[in-house]
């Protein structure tokens, strides 16, 4: 069983920042990659950045430059760091994260998803 808990969502200004962080925990042979997408009320879920184990990043051009993703491996854990927040960022957050679980000889690959985190953005 694999657990993703997210936390640091809010209520904040426009132009004002938040750092949302994402544990991953349980059953884990290793993650593969993890990241963020959001959604806004009445919108498709929508990708917001990734990164792989081996620090490689996307994001999407409506963020970019103004979010940074980053992990720390060793507690398993995931960051979305979003600066000069805008109102149209108001929406759901969700981690996501693709772990390998079960024995060395006999790997699952799985994408798992938290609960989501409420980021607001006021004008």
């Amino acid at each position: 069983q694999v657990q993703l808990l997210e936390s640091g969502g809010g209520l904040v200004q426009a132009g004002g920042s938040l750092r949302l962080s994402c544990v991953v925990s349980g059953s884990i042979f290793a993650i593969y990659d993890m990241g963020w997408y959001r959604q806004a009320p009445g919108k498709q879920r929508e990708l917001v950045a990734t990164i792989t184990s081996a620090g490689n990043t996307d994001y999407a051009d409506s963020v970019a430059g103004r979010f940074t993703i980053s992990t720390d491996n060793a507690k398993n854990t995931v960051y979305l760091q979003m600066n000069s927040l805008k109102p149209e960022d108001t929406a759901v957050y969700y981690c996501t994260a693709s772990v390998y679980t079960g024995p060395a000889d006999d790997l699952l690959l799985q994408r798992y998803w938290g609960q989501g985190t409420q980021v607001t953005v006021s004008s």
